[in-house]
Order: C-alpha cells, then structure tokens, then sequence
C-alpha cells in the first residue's frame, strides 16, 4: 500500500518544488532555490501559509513589485546558467497581471523562471471575487491567461489531484535546454488551501538530467565540408554560447582555425575581448571590425543566435554575393533561420565536434585573411581609447567616458548589468569584456526596470562578485523600488546611475527618423507645447538615498574614478550617481556601423520627416532575403 502524506495544496507543492534537482556535467543543484513573493488574498492563505510551514526548506524573499520578482528571478537564473531558478508567487489580479512583462522577458531571453499566481476560486462560491475579470461568454478565464502566451507552459490546477502530472510537467520544461522561459501554474485561491492525501514519492528528490545532444553525423559532414570550402569564414556567438558554457570550446575551435568571432549583445563575453580571435559585437551596435567581415562573409557560422534584426541590421549586414550560414543551434526552430545549414545540437557539444573534424584536416583560414582582421582589430581597440580618454578630469564625463573610468576599474571577477536605453549601444561597441558572465545584457526584451532586481539576483548567484547594474535616468524612475529590498536583505549591489534628463537613445532614433526627439526629454513645457524648457529639478540621488541606499556624488571625471573605487569596495547596496555632458552622442562615439529599420513615415510635410524618408528608401533598397 503505498504511503500518503495530508497537506494543503500549496504545502505540497512547496515540498516537492524543494526536492527537485538539476545536473549537468556531474554537477547537481537545487533547482528552485528560492520563492519570491508578494501576498495579497489570493495566495496568503495558500502558499503564504505553507512558505511558513517549510520555511527551513524554501528560502523566501520579500519582493516590492510582482515584476521586479521576475526579474530578480531570471537574472538569478541566467546566473547560475539555467540550472537553478527562483519561484514567483502573486495574489490574483494586479499582482498576477504584473508578471506579464517579467514573464516574456525570461521566455524570449530562453531562461526558466516559475510564476505561481493566485487565482479565482475554482468552486466558484464567491463568484465575481475580489480583483476578478468577469467575462460575459466565458466562465473559465482569468486575467492568469495573459500569461498563456508568454509561458512555455502553462496549467491551471482546479483539483489538487491535478498538481502532480502540472507540477512535473513544469519541471520538465524549466529543465529542457530548448523549451526552457516562464512556466506558469495558476493556482486557485481555495484549491491552494484544500487538504489531500499525497503519495509519498511525490516529495521523493528527483535530478533532471539537462542534455547536451551531438550532431547528426550527416549534418556534421556537410557543416565541416562548408567551412573548409570557405574563404572567409565569420562566427556569430549568441546566448546559447553562455547557456551550453561552451566559451572554452569556441576559443579552441576559433584558435584552431582561425576564424574570426564576432558576438551579438547576449553572446558578448563568448571570447574575452583580447582573444586573437574576438572581432567583438556585430550588427546595428557593433564593430567597425565586426561588421564589415559581415558584409563581406561567404560562411556565417551562427553559434546559439536567433539572429535579431540588431545581429542582422535588419537584413542589410550579410551582403556577400553567395553568402551562406551556417547555424549550431540546440533549438530545431533557430537552426534553420536564414534559409542556413542546420547543425542542431548543444553548442558545445557541436563545437567540440566541429574542432575534431576539422583537425582532421588541419583547416586553417589563410594567413591574409588573420592579418586582415588583426590590423582592423587593432584600429578599433585604438578608437574604443579614444572613447574612454578623458583629457581632463575635472570636467563632467560623457557617458562614453563614464564607460572608461568603470572599465579601468573592474576586474574579471566584476559583472556589468544593463538592458535599455543608449547604454547597450555603447557597451556593446566599446566594453571589454573580461570573463565569460560579466557582460550580462538583458536585449531579448531590452526591457526598463530589468537592471536593479536582476542584479540582486545575481549578485545571490554569485555573492562573492562585485556586481554593477548601470542605469539610466528613465529606466531608474521605471522600477527603482527593489533598492529596498536589497537594503533589507542586504546584498551588496552597486548601481551606477547616469543622469542625461530623458530618454536619451529613443530621442536620438526620434530624430534620425523625423520625429524630431518628440516626448523624449525630461523638461518643462515650452510656450509650444513641446519638452524642450529647462530640466525637471529630480534629484534621483536623493530619491536612491531615501529608499535606503548609500549614495556617492559625482560631479567631475575625477569624482567618478574616486567613486566607483569606493562603491566596488564597499559591502552595502551602493550608487554612483553621475550626471553626463548632454552632447554627448546617443550611441556614443563612433556612431552605429550599420543600419536598424526603425520605418519612416511615408509621407509628411516637415522636412526632418521628408529627408529621413529619404534616407530610409536607401538603406531598404539593400535589404536581402537569404533564400
């Protein structure tokens, strides 16, 4: 007969959640390592009550927004390479709703992340319930199926029965290497409460074994025979470089055979930046050195990318007469995008194959081509200098410069944390990245608000790591709340706050498209109505100081070098606040290498709007569909 447990719901699904387990390469974690939550009716009683009753099993922490938690989740994720995560409980409503934007940021970003939300009684006794959605043609819905499309899986368990075959299911695809992104279990406030008798081997531990699949012995040859025929050959790192932790594998296949690495924002930090081999970012934001191997490429070999319209600058980088790709990808769907040679397997795995074959043969691009892309390398590292170069030091820095002082500081140990605004621009052209995960930058989503509750996640990850999130002033006003949190908890962040008075980067994509910086800036109303009058008397400082966080001011470029010592030394959540020289450019010197099809208005009567829509025509007539 076998044994049986009774608990409530939400009980067991807290056990069995502490009980489960990943490995990868011998090694074996916890996969939930913690709960986040915020609770309001819909979950106090349910999962509330049972974070209690297990609190020596499942660590909780107390979130200040539904979707900073998420955040805080996936950075923490990404982190720890997708084998570990944190759980994210809501109350019905808002609460639930607030996931939403967290949700499809860990799903396009392919990192796992359970949301628990609360949700409408499932009897039905008190029906419309607090926060409901009543829908006139359907009984069954709750605003919970927002969730529906941001989710790689999705249940709604309405018997407690129900949770076991959800609850594995949910693991299932947290763990799987190509389905992995939010998992969400909607969780009905009475049904979280009701007892059941549990099966025991329910909260037995159980490992999920994450897969690192070879190549189709097929496939294999016809990738190998590609790149031998070759003549300049080009490699497009992207994330899942990170997830597969294939850095190593791709620096001896690119030693090996020389091919040039050029890398996409999520796979920056593939190559540290001084490999021979590192051509650094590609694409809209990229190299000078990067892009233009691109436009001239015969063989793309796309490593672990989805090839975004930034990677590809909107179908106008790859421009080589017979250019073909080449694409290592674990995901089926990814591998054949750009009518490319799918290589489906893990990247590291695929890549460790691709050396041993090609040794074989002992290929190797031609010198020519090495010295090429050495000299070109070199000019651009010249360039990034003169970015970072701050003739005199008692002046206020550009952004660029505020870049040089934190790159002269940080060590490999350091992780820079950004998603939004002109900074990913200009770190992805100028930061020299120093280690595999310092360069963390969240551009699936690009999503304001993602940089502080991700940084308290990883710096959970990895507590012995000075962890940086770089912010700007209108990413800081979207989310700033969970600075309490990292008080309260106190993990040791350090925010780098830039002060430009706006939305720098979209007022500079505004005006190259005729809009004319239209909404973007922080000022007061002119007599015509536009936001061009002095800037708003915010002081951000102040308001980061007031939700608990110390603060160091920083006036001058020399402030700036003293400040950011003080901040990386010190052992509380600690901002460097900085206000930067406005002309400074958007994307910051040298301008973008390559084009972004952002679409102008077909016709218009200001002039900005009418040479922009000139401008356009132009770089649409190149646009290439790789058939």
């Amino acid at each position: 007969m076998t044994s049986t447990t009774r608990l409530t719901v939400a009980q067991a699904l807290v056990r069995f959640l502490s009980a489960q387990y990943t490995e990868r390469d011998g090694v074996r974690q916890r996969l939930i390592g913690a709960t986040w939550g915020i609770f309001g009716h819909g979950n106090v009683a349910g999962l509330g009550q049972a974070l209690i009753e297990y609190a020596d099993d499942m660590p909780y922490h107390q979130g200040r927004n539904e979707q900073s938690m998420v955040h805080a989740a996936v950075g923490y994720a990404r982190q720890s390479n997708r084998l570990s995560t944190h759980a994210v409980t809501t109350s019905i409503g808002p609460g639930a709703t607030n996931l939403v934007t967290g949700a499809a940021l860990a799903t396009i970003n392919h990192l796992p992340v359970l949301l628990l939300p609360g949700d409408t009684f499932a009897t039905r006794v008190a029906d419309p319930v607090l926060q409901q959605l009543e829908l006139p043609y359907a009984g069954d819905i709750s605003v919970n199926d927002c969730l529906r499309p941001v989710s790689r899986y999705f249940d709604r368990v309405t018997r407690p029965e129900a949770l076991i075959p959800a609850a594995l299911q949910a693991m299932r695809v947290l763990t799987d290497p190509v389905e992995t992104g939010a998992v969400t279990l909607a969780l009905p406030q009475d049904v979280q409460a009701e007892a059941y008798d549990w099966p025991d081997e329910f909260f037995a531990e159980r490992t999920w074994v994450v897969r690192r699949p070879g190549a189709d012995p097929t496939e294999l040859a016809e990738a190998v025979n590609a790149i031998r025929a070759a003549e300049r050959p080009l490699i497009v790192a992207g994330g899942g470089v990170h997830h597969s932790r294939a850095e190593e594998a791709l620096a001896e296949f690119a030693a090996a055979t020389g091919i040039p690495v050029a890398s996409t924002q999520a796979g920056k930090g593939s190559l540290r930046y001084d490999h021979p081999q590192d051509v650094g970012g590609v694409g809209h934001t990229g190299t000078a050195t990067a892009d233009e191997l691109a436009r001239l490429a015969d063989l793309v070999i796309g490593v672990g990318t989805r090839y975004t319209d930034f990677t590809t600058a909107s179908g106008t980088l790859f421009t080589g007469e017979n250019v073909r790709f080449l694409n290592l990808n674990i995901a089926p769907y990814d591998g054949h995008k750009l009518a490319g040679m799918p290589l489906v397997a893990d990247a590291r795995s695929g890549l460790t194959e691709l050396t041993q074959s090609l040794g074989m043969h002992e290929h190797r691009v031609p010198d020519s081509y090495v010295s090429e892309y050495t000299l070109d390398k070199e000019r651009w590292e010249q360039r990034v200098d003169a970015c970072y170069e701050a003739d005199e030091i008692d002046v206020r820095p550009t952004q660029s410069q505020v870049l040089g002082a934190l790159d002269a500081l940080v060590d490999e140990s350091d992780v820079i944390i950004n998603a939004a605004g002109s900074l990913p621009g200009d770190l992805h052209k100028l930061w020299r990245a120093r280690s595999r995960d310092q360069y963390h930058l969240e551009y699936g989503y690009s999503c304001m608000g993602y940089e502080i509750p991700a940084a308290i996640g990883v710096k959970m990850a990895a507590p012995e790591r000075n962890v940086w999130a770089l912010v700007g002033d209108g990413t800081y006003l979207m989310m700033p709340t969970e600075i309490v949190t990292a008080v309260q908890e106190g993990v040791a962040i350090k925010m780098l706050l830039v002060q430009n008075h706006g939305y720098a980067s979209i007022g500079g994509l505004s005006e190259s498209v005729g809009g004319e910086r239209f909404g973007t800036a922080y000022r007061y109303q002119s007599d015509d109505g536009t936001y061009t009058g002095a800037p708003l008397p915010v002081d951000l400082a102040a308001n980061a100081a007031s939700l608990g966080m110390r603060v160091l001011r920083a006036k001058t470029v020399r402030d700036l070098r003293a400040a950011l010592a003080e901040a990386r030394a010190a052992d509380i959540p600690t901002c460097v606040y900085v206000e930067t020289e406005t002309a400074d450019t958007v994307s910051g010197p040298p301008p973008a290498q390559a084009w972004w099809d952002v679409p102008v208005a077909e016709t218009a009567t200001r002039p900005s709007a009418v040479k922009a829509r000139e401008l356009y025509e132009r770089h649409v007539s190149t646009r290439r569909r790789h058939l």
